[in-house]
């Protein structure tokens, strides 16, 4: 009969199953297999006892086997390593039984994964466990001076999260407001060792334990530092495995500032058909500007915008150029984020073109109107429906109806302008338009005598102009030849007169419109008869002077020379001569 070691059985399904001691030998599925085929082995008499008194034997022999080591006089710990490790699913685990006893006996593994021993040395075993796939207790036992050691260790097995992701963001957040970040994830165990990061960029935002529901959220204020920032959320590895993994995909923020107040829209009170015109839009406090998104239609035409933008104030301009008259509508709008600004403004579209004047008669040539003397001109003057005209200060008799003159064409007419004067009412506004016209009255070429003198006496060698201008139009090409030789006398431009000019001129004038001659006589003296005349005539003179001097001194002397009688009873007096006392008698009268 083999002696009872009660202490010496298997208890490792107690500890794996239940995690500790108290347990009951019912709940254990290897209590009734191998820990009881075990005891019968030893102890055979058991089945011949009743079954009341084979359960109290068994019960009792549990109470010796659950005791605890110390109870059973355990001197040195038997130690498991490592302790409670985590591990990720499927992988390998190695695990260590060791003990500072110095005579132990064989130390065992007990498990129910799949065990392979690696190394065996005095106090230390270590086992290779394959294929972890769920949690687990391991057991280590052995005997140390006839006591037996026991160490467990708990494994926890963690899957990884198999989908990370990041719920999709607002295309469009407002500054300001707080949006929700969603961290979505699916799988993982276990979930009290999973923890998921809220990032922006690399910038930690939150860091938060997987509950139920698998959702992570936090809230961020958006501004405007934000917009194009990348968000994501990352799960974390349990403490001691390594780095971060599972990332979820980016996604981007865009936020977005949209005043309230409605763009400034500047446009013409009026605006012509066929006439190009510039019109503006422009919006403050607007972010980010150059993503905004402008609109500007006239008359429910949209218009080819250029939009630019400077920090916060965004500009749109567009050249509108209206085909059709009447009330027209231009529109602008502002798209940002999704929400828009709209102003709108009314405008006319008029149509007023410039007056138009015609002469009609025998015109020769419309860009220049050229009439012959004598013909009869009517002038027009008109500028379209609802327009009132005037030429030359006559009036239409009603807006839309023609102002017209007539006039027999003379040379006074020549060069004469008329003008058409227009106006147009456009709610309460008085616009005019101006247009004048020339005409040009043909007449046939003609010299003026009196400019150009038939007889011409002029010296030598002295400068001279001829002046015989030909009037007429076109105007005429003068030419004055002289008879005799058909020297040709320069017209209006200075030149040296010589004795050779002396001659019969033939002047003739010519024109589209005819030509006219006229006969000039010029007669050229010579300088030095001019010369003998004055010295002979100064000779002359002074012959003339000389003798009339001789004969007044002859005269005087004839005079002073006379016969005197000497008074002797008056001696003392003076004599005077007959002739003096004569003299002096008659000085008077």
């Amino acid at each position: 009969m083999q002696p009872l070691d009660f202490c010496n059985l298997d208890c490792s399904c107690v500890s794996v199953t239940l995690g500790g001691p108290a347990c009951s030998p019912l709940s254990c599925p290897v209590l009734h297999g191998t820990f009881l085929h075990r005891l019968a082995t030893m102890a055979p008499w058991l089945g011949s006892l009743r079954g009341d008194c084979r359960t109290l034997l068994i019960s009792l022999f549990l109470i010796c086997c659950l005791l605890p080591p110390g109870a059973q006089g355990q001197e040195f710990p038997l130690r498991v390593e490592p302790q409670n490790p985590v591990v990720p699913a499927g992988r390998s685990l190695l695990v260590n039984c060791s003990t500072d006893c110095t005579h132990p006996e064989p130390i065992t593994l007990e498990t129910t994964l799949f065990k392979e021993p690696v190394s065996n040395v005095l106090g230390w075993v270590a086992f290779q466990l394959s294929n972890v796939t769920g949690d687990s207790k391991v057991l280590c036992s052995g005997f140390c001076n006839g006591f037996q050691m026991t160490g467990s260790s708990d494994i926890t097995v963690y899957w990884f999260l198999e989908r990370v992701e990041l719920a999709p963001l607002s295309p469009w957040q407002p500054v300001g407001l707080n949006p929700t970040l969603r961290c979505q994830v699916s799988g993982g165990a276990p979930r009290t060792h999973l923890s998921v990061l809220l990032l922006c960029g690399e910038e930690e935002l939150s860091r938060q334990a997987v509950g139920e529901p698998p959702e992570v959220t936090t809230t961020v204020l958006a501004g405007k530092d934000h917009h194009g920032a990348n968000f994501s959320c990352r799960s974390r590895r349990p403490q001691g495995l390594g780095l971060f993994q599972n990332s979820s995909a980016p996604r981007q923020l865009r936020t977005f500032v949209l005043p309230v107040t409605p763009p400034r829209l500047v446009v013409p009170r009026f605006l012509e058909v066929g006439m190009s015109w510039p019109l503006y839009c422009t919006l403050d406090e607007l972010f980010p500007a150059s993503e905004a998104q402008v609109q500007l239609a006239l008359a429910d035409q949209i218009l080819n915008t250029s939009v630019s933008s400077q920090g916060d104030i965004l500009m749109a301009t567009v050249t509108a150029s209206p085909e059709q008259e009447g009330a027209g509508e231009v529109v602008c709008n502002v798209t940002l984020g999704g929400e828009s600004r709209e102003t709108r403004k009314n405008l006319t579209i008029y149509s007023f073109w410039r007056p138009n004047t015609n002469l009609s008669g025998t015109i020769m040539n419309p860009r220049e109107p050229r009439v012959p003397e004598g013909t009869t001109v009517n002038v027009t003057c008109g500028a379209g429906a609802r327009v009132q005209v005037s030429l030359n200060g006559i009036r239409a008799v009603a807006p839309g109806q023609l102002a017209q003159l007539q006039l027999n064409a003379t040379e006074r007419d020549d060069r004469r302008s008329f003008f058409c004067n227009a106006t147009l009412e456009v709610n309460g506004v008085i616009l005019r338009r101006n247009r004048s016209i020339q005409l040009r009255v043909l007449d046939g070429p003609n010299i003026d005598p009196a400019k150009c003198p038939q007889h011409l006496t002029w010296k030598d060698r002295t400068i001279h102009v001829l002046q015989c201008q030909a009037r007429g139009n076109p105007d005429p090409q003068l030419q004055c030849l002289q008879e005799s030789s058909g020297f040709q006398v320069p017209d209006g431009i200075p030149f040296h007169v010589r004795l050779i000019y002396t001659s019969t001129y033939c002047c003739r004038e010519a024109s589209s419109q005819g030509t006219h001659t006229l006969t000039e006589v010029m007669n050229v003296q010579d300088r030095n008869s001019l010369v003998v005349t004055i010295v002979m005539g100064v000779l002359a003179i002074l012959g003339l002077v000389t003798v009339t001097a001789a004969l007044v001194y002859v005269f005087w002397m004839q005079k002073r020379g006379d016969i005197y009688h000497v008074n002797q009873g008056r001696t003392w007096l003076p004599l005077p001569s007959k002739q003096l006392d004569e003299a002096l008698g008659e000085e008077p009268s």
